[in-house]
């Protein structure tokens, strides 16, 4: 057996049992996920995720597996982004926590879908046309300095959106209160219900995300833009997209009382966008820079803004304090 197809069986293997262990024992219907349930959904996929980060870095190469870790850092950091839209979406839906787990879990599953149609087409763009790479240079340099000066963020609304609108136009859609069912039957022929929608918003929620995610991570993966993408480099491609992805639904019930806490999180995703902009775009000049610089300019700038938001943070609550006595 050759050493990608055995790489390939495994990740299989490992994906389908973890997703039986997380929906038979740790996502059952109609359940609460507790902050609790959530730390150890948490603890698990990211042990699932390191424990193939390890499981490259023996069976192919450290370089290999420095570039997956790069890879799965950045998709988990934009992940930390959605977080705030999907709160807004389960509160437009007054979508009880009985319900919200198992919504993630369904639409986090389309968006899987989804974003592996998208990601073998933006590869095969980018083979046929190598000028795109720039493109998405010069658009993900656009995109991280709006981001870093953006101050104030108009709050998002799910019913204003188009994918809402678009929606209610095409399907028959109840806002009947339906708890955990996802279609009622009416005289009229079958309805969606609040549930559904809600599926329908994350998961488009998390293709617009990765709009930005994916040209990314593409450009932390490949190694060399002058060779065509690798059987190697697809795979990390896919596997740091999808465990991350799969992570995030633990990471909304473990964060969302506290993402509000994190207000420069978008300066650091925003340096992190145009650091690697400008690695894109660098290219043309046959300047290749090392996949160890970008993991550092990542560490550096996710957890360095968190850890920043943090701090001001305690010291606005000191300084309120100081006041007030």
């Amino acid at each position: 057996m050759k050493n990608n197809t055995f790489i390939y069986l495994i990740f299989g293997i490992v994906l389908l049992l973890a997703l039986v262990f997380d929906l038979g024992m740790m996502s059952k219907r109609n359940s609460k996920v507790t902050i609790k349930k959530a730390l150890w959904q948490t603890v698990f996929w990211v042990g699932l995720s390191l424990a193939f980060w390890i499981f490259i870095w023996i069976q192919k190469t450290d370089g290999l597996a420095t570039r997956y870790i790069s890879a799965y850092l950045m998709e988990w950091s934009l992940s930390i982004d959605n977080i705030f839209v999907f709160i807004l979406i389960f509160s437009f839906f007054r979508i009880n926590q009985m319900d919200q787990g198992r919504a993630l879990l369904i639409g986090i599953l389309l968006a899987i879908v989804l974003r592996i149609i998208f990601i073998a087409l933006g590869i095969g763009l980018i083979e046929r046309f190598h000028w795109l790479l720039y493109v998405f240079g010069f658009f993900l340099l656009y995109t991280g300095i709006k981001l870093f000066i953006k101050k104030e963020e108009e709050e998002y609304n799910p019913g204003e959106s188009k994918l809402y609108q678009w929606a209610t136009k095409i399907f028959r859609v109840t806002r009947e209160h339906k708890p955990g069912r996802y279609f009622v039957k009416k005289k009229r022929g079958i309805y969606l219900t609040e549930l559904s929608m809600v599926v329908l918003m994350l998961a488009a929620t998390d293709i617009v995300f990765a709009v930005d995610s994916i040209p990314t991570v593409v450009s932390l993966v490949r190694q060399s833009a002058n060779i065509p993408f690798t059987q190697d480099e697809i795979m990390v491609i896919y596997s740091s997209n999808i465990f991350a992805v799969l992570g995030l639904r633990s990471l909304y019930f473990l964060l969302k009382g506290a993402v509000a806490k994190f207000d420069y999180l978008q300066q650091g995703i925003a340096v992190v966008l145009v650091f690697i902009g400008l690695k894109m775009l660098v290219e043309f000049f046959n300047i290749e820079i090392s996949i160890y610089i970008s993991l550092m300019v990542i560490i550096v700038a996710i957890f360095g803004s968190m850890l920043f938001s943090v701090y001001v943070k305690k010291k606005e609550t000191s300084e309120e304090d100081i006041t007030v006595q």
